[in-house]
């Protein structure tokens, strides 16, 4: 089980790794100019699956507000819901991948947000480094998502192919639809909680990389102090104005806020503590549990709208948003234009995915464990987690601990940090327990640093590199945590849920065998000094590789296929724990209602083995493992 690699011992740092061997990312074309030429704001990474990505920016105000905790900066709570704000990513419709072709109204959203100066300024504050922040997120000021905003849903089905071998065409492409299934294909939801410092557009790679495989995700700006600043508006009268809320909720609003109809939320730095998120200090318990509390209560509004959509309601939550003209950092837009009865039941409410990154992913664990709360969600996905602001389980209440599948990956940075690996293996115990354990998987990717997993390392690549000491190719360790993530949900949705998934290349990430942690020979590894534990990595011979870390990573693919070895999974990713075969069977078998081609064979040989006459024999049950399934059963039980 995975407690007893809680604490291993790790390789001295005298023998750090060179840099991994890896594979190229997937093929991602330039969209235009600015993606061909050095450019201050260029354009984050064309989204590499089958389908366009369209976006929507939705703000509107909770069915009750209300604060969740005492704590007060400036003699007002510091913590109030009323407003949830989020964007959805979604596959948009074929025909041309730069929709604007056909329709010079669509835009494309802010990446860093209206007005971008003060939340540039907001960064800086995050950062400890104050006004520096505006020059260093200047150019991206000028950056947008790929993607184009209140866009036509998809009503097709993606082909069976992907970018690396049709090009920008699969994008044009309608695929045939699968059998049984409907003419225009539902999709499945992802809920996403961003990490400290995150806001709904941070992780837009990964949110797009989603839809653009076929998931509806549902990205929410946590207004919990968590974020680097965030505007929560408030029409002049009726539901949501400042008067309604305040005489609805325990909220209160300060002269200023009243004038100016809006409220501005920075970063909330735990009084006398500023530094809880080190390895090396002490978490704000109080500020971390009310803020988790205050996302879970987001989430929900925000599923709460998603089902409203769902229902074919789209015009109504049109009418009450606070992202149209007029309002606080909105687009001019608003939600015009979008066709609110294509949304009618076009994707899942239930089997619903989890998913988040760093605090975000605390938050995810939260939610699996109150499925009494959730009951919708299926399945989480975890993005190196911050173990230390992760809530304990409930002691006095044993029904609240993970009963759903999970994976967890985690970057190599934050793997060398002992408690935080220490937590997440905890976490795939708790996964495992009986009576009803479900699969999950933990994997550390190599040569990663934190922001590997957001769009930071994709507009910074030269900061990650020379100051996190970040070895992989930001677009192959975003395809990396994608292909993991897409292996992982076919494992364990329902079929008709995940047959929209049909056009990746599965690189068998989660079939590698098991390596734990203590196993791993120190000159693999990039363990940096203890005071750098968590935020950055080692690089042996730095110089050579500081000449171009993408000249490195060449030679050593170029190396290699010399002597004739191509890279291997296992040379990208370590992969510390993993179901066994009866886990992931049984669990398919008794939650997903499918057979694994293994049951299905012993089912059949069982009865043609049995005899004709009355006298039927005894057959032992298809979830007892046979010798070479027992084999591998201990092999990983072992772990």
């Amino acid at each position: 089980m995975a407690s007893s690699e809680a604490t291993p011992t790790l390789g001295n740092r005298g023998h750090t790794s060179k840099v991994p061997q890896s594979k190229k990312p997937k093929v991602r074309p330039p969209r235009g100019w600015r993606d061909k030429v050095p450019f201050p704001g260029r354009a984050l990474p064309t989204y590499t699956g089958p389908y366009s990505v369209g976006t929507m920016e939705i703000e509107v105000p909770v069915r009750e507000p209300t604060s969740f905790s005492p704590i007060k900066r400036d003699g007002h709570h510091a913590l109030r819901l009323e407003t949830v704000l989020m964007t959805v990513y979604y596959p948009t419709q074929y025909g041309d991948y730069n929709l604007k072709n056909h329709d010079s109204k669509l835009s494309r959203e802010l990446w860093l947000g209206r007005p971008r100066v003060d939340v540039a300024r907001g960064y800086g504050r995050f950062a400890g480094i104050g006004s520096l922040g505006i020059p260093i997120f200047g150019p991206a000021m000028f950056t947008k998502l790929p993607a184009y905003r209140n866009a036509p849903i998809a009503g097709h089905w993606a082909p069976s192919v992907d970018i690396k071998s049709e090009g920008m065409k699969a994008k044009f492409m309608a695929g045939d639809k699968p059998e049984g299934g409907p003419d225009k294909p539902c999709f499945p939801l992802i809920l996403f909680s961003h990490g400290l410092g995150g806001t709904r557009t941070m992780y837009s790679t990964v949110c797009g990389e989603f839809a653009s495989y076929g998931f509806v995700v549902c990205a929410v700006e946590h207004r919990d102090g968590s974020g680097p600043r965030t505007y929560v508006n408030h029409p002049q009268s009726g539901v949501g104005s400042i008067a309604e809320r305040e005489a609805r909720g325990y909220v209160d609003h300060s002269p200023k806020e009243r004038h100016r109809g809006y409220d501005v939320i920075d970063y909330i730095f735990p009084k006398d503590n500023p530094l809880d998120t080190s390895p090396h200090g002490k978490v704000d318990s109080d500020l971390r549990r009310a803020q988790i509390d205050l996302r879970l209560a987001e989430l929900e509004e925000a599923y709460h709208i998603m089902a409203e959509i769902h229902a074919g309601n789209g015009h109504e939550v049109a009418h009450r948003n606070l992202r149209r003209k007029g309002y606080k950092s909105a687009s001019s837009r608003g939600l015009d234009g979008i066709d609110w009865s294509r949304w009618k039941d076009r994707f899942h409410l239930h089997n619903v995915t989890a998913c988040g990154h760093s605090f975000g992913a605390a938050t995810v664990v939260e939610m699996l464990r109150h499925d009494d709360r959730f009951n919708y969600l299926s399945q989480g996905i975890i993005y190196d987690i911050w173990g230390a602001g992760t809530l304990p389980p409930e002691e006095d209440q044993p029904e609240h601990r993970i009963r759903v599948p999970i994976i967890a990956i985690n970057s190599e940075a934050f793997t060398y940090w002992p408690d935080n690996y220490e937590l997440v293996s905890s976490l795939v115990d708790e996964t495992y327990e009986e009576p009803s354990p479900s699969p999950a998987w933990l994997l550390t990717l190599r040569g990663t640093v934190h922001i590997s997993q957001s769009d930071f390392s994709l507009l910074y690549p030269n900061v990650s590199s020379i100051f996190l000491k970040m070895m992989a190719n930001p677009e192959r360790a975003l395809d990396l945590n994608i292909n993991a993530s897409l292996e992982f949900l076919n494992h364990v949705l329902p079929p008709e849920v995940a047959q929209n998934n049909r056009a990746y290349k599965n690189e068998g990430l989660l079939e590698n065998t098991t390596s734990p942690l203590s196993r791993i020979p120190s000159i693999q590894m990039n363990k940096p000094k203890e005071k750098y534990t968590a935020m950055r990595l080692s690089i042996r011979h730095e110089w050579l590789y500081r000449i171009s870390p993408k000249l490195v990573r060449r030679m050593k693919r170029h190396q290699a296929h010399r002597q004739g070895r191509e890279p291997e999974s296992f040379d990208e990713i370590w992969l510390h724990f993993k179901p066994t075969s009866e886990i992931l069977h049984r669990y398919r078998r008794e939650k997903l209602g499918v057979i694994s081609p293994e049951e299905k064979q012993a089912g059949e040989s069982s009865s043609s083995s049995q005899s004709q006459d009355e006298k039927s024999s005894t057959v032992q049950s298809s979830s007892s493992p046979g010798p070479a399934e027992t084999e591998e059963v201990e092999k990983n039980r072992s772990i």
